[in-house]
């Protein structure tokens, strides 16, 4: 039947029931005409954009040229063919500042009205962009680089007491050959963030790959280049300390850390969407359930295999990378600063004060910090140590112990103090001092009266500055100076209307009585 030519007829006749609404599979059922036969037949009559009746019209052997020729019809696209002369032109102005695909398919409408819309234009312009450009399907050895990046976007903490929103960086390492992968939230890209979070990947894989491979951050690399990049100290210093070596991307070469490029990606999904869902106070918290999330990515299937990235890595990867050094490296960054005269020091990267013992005002010290902790030196002393505090609204840190005396027991005013003080005089001076902070004042105003009323006890006794209170509680009023008054002109000693006994007339031989007016 293949062989076997159609008549003029059975052509005549598909076109008529084409014409009229059928479908192949009746056309093909009504003819007995295969199917596939039937839709070739139809597509060069479409081909030939003529009308039914013009068909009709034609003789045998004009159909015959039209319908039973060998080989394929070529259609010529009309839209492609005014687009493609114009596609190096537009290739050249999208390499220029500011401009993009959608001005450029904007002007390209101007041009050709009835060209392709934007999805089919934009699809020609990036095929034609990208020919002549071919990409190197890259080969990863096992144990041989760590490819280390910062995710594009941040998660966030709200702190439980104001409510402010802060945003985290996300470190994010993923070991070449195995595609076992790490993720890390920390509070910035700084360098003791960067090799905080090398260092955590380097624990979580268990061992060091011969290379670690990052950005051109500033956090690793002190002079970009595209042929050899100089590492900053701190880097080389923590590359040095796990015996392996620093080695960062070409500048504008974004291939060259694809494997993590790819990865950002796929945590947005698997991790950041989940994270996303609940609210977190602490970087602790977050960072918890990043690795519950994190160990069901690396466990998960990788596309079109029957492994995970878990599993390979355990087959491939894991006995070829180096031992981990048995020692933290710990980073310690240097500044010097002169202790102001509330005793504290300036560390300038958090613009914070912390304090360091009074007798050192003045002097010039020395700051060594992590991402954790600061350590003062005087010469090579130690002076005061600190947990690094990255909160809002407070400026300065303060150990109580670096305080001089005078200064120790301003900084521990507070109503509690004083009414556990006022207390252990008398119920009478308790309600006082409870009166005085119960005003409507600044409160260190309302505190330096309590410590002055107090501060009576020392000076005339408890019984004195109890009937002191009294005397002004009676009056109404509640300060310092009413309490200095009665002291001063010691009408504390005056008894009350309610402690003076009714007085007994004396008996006298010239006191007459009451029954000597009857």
């Amino acid at each position: 039947m293949s062989n076997k030519t159609i008549e003029m007829f059975t052509i005549r006749q598909i076109l008529r029931l084409y014409a009229s609404g059928k479908g192949t599979k009746y056309i093909s059922q009504s003819t007995g005409v295969a199917r596939n036969t039937v839709k070739k037949y139809l597509y060069r009559y479409v081909l030939s954009e003529k009308t039914i009746e013009q068909i009709e019209a034609m003789s045998d052997a004009q159909m015959s040229g039209l319908f039973l020729i060998k080989g394929r019809m070529e259609v010529v696209n009309k839209r492609l063919s005014d687009l493609e002369p114009l596609l190096p032109l537009y290739a050249a102005m999208l390499k220029k500042r500011g401009v993009t695909k959608g001005m450029v398919h904007a002007k390209y409408l101007l041009q050709c009205p009835d060209g392709y819309r934007s999805s089919s234009f934009l699809e020609k312009i990036n095929q034609f962009m990208q020919a002549g450009k071919p990409s190197m399907k890259m080969t990863h050895k096992a144990g041989d680089k760590l490819f280390v990046d910062f995710t594009g976007q941040k998660l966030q903490l709200v702190d439980a007491f104001t409510g402010e929103i802060s945003e985290l960086e996300v470190f994010v390492a993923i070991l070449g050959c195995s595609q076992l992968t790490f993720v890390m939230a920390v509070r910035s890209q700084c360098k003791e963030d960067f090799i905080l979070g090398c260092e955590r990947a380097l624990h979580f894989f268990g061992g060091v790959p011969q290379a670690i491979v990052p950005d051109n951050l500033k956090s690793a690399v002190t002079k970009a280049s595209k042929y050899e990049a100089q590492l900053n100290d701190n880097f080389a210093a923590f590359a040095e300390h796990y015996h392996t070596f620093g080695f960062p991307t070409r500048t504008y070469k974004p291939k060259d850390k694809a494997l993590v490029e790819g990865a950002v990606k796929i945590i947005y999904k698997t991790i950041f969407s989940k994270i996303d869902q609940n609210v977190y106070h602490t970087l602790d918290q977050i960072n918890q359930d990043i690795l519950i999330h994190l160990e069901v990515h690396n466990n998960a299937k990788l596309t079109g295999e029957n492994y995970s990235r878990r599993q390979q890595f355990a087959e491939l990867e894991a006995q070829t990378l180096q031992p981990l050094n048995p020692y933290l490296f710990e980073l310690m960054t240097t500044q010097l600063s002169t202790v102001n005269k509330y005793g504290h020091v300036l560390l300038s990267a958090d613009k914070r004060y912390y304090s360091v013992p009074f007798k050192l005002i003045g002097k010039r010290l020395k700051i060594k910090y992590t991402s954790t902790k600061i350590e003062v030196y005087d010469q090579d002393e130690v002076v005061a140590i600190h947990d690094r505090f990255f909160g809002k609204g407070l400026k300065y840190i303060t150990i109580q112990d670096h305080l001089a005396t005078q200064h120790k027991y301003l900084a521990e005013w507070n109503p509690q103090k004083f009414m556990a003080t006022a207390s252990s005089i008398g119920e009478a001076v308790a309600q006082y001092i409870a009166k005085i902070l119960a005003r409507e004042m600044y409160p260190e105003q309302s505190y330096k009266s309590c410590s002055g009323v107090l501060s009576f006890a020392k000076r005339v006794g408890n019984t004195r500055l109890i009937n002191a209170c009294k005397r002004a509680d009676g009056f109404g009023i509640y300060n310092y100076g009413i309490i200095d008054q009665i002291l001063r002109s010691k009408a504390d000693a005056i008894p009350f209307e309610d402690e003076i006994s009714n007085p007994v007339m004396p008996l006298h031989e010239n006191i007459r009585g009451q029954d000597y007016y009857e």
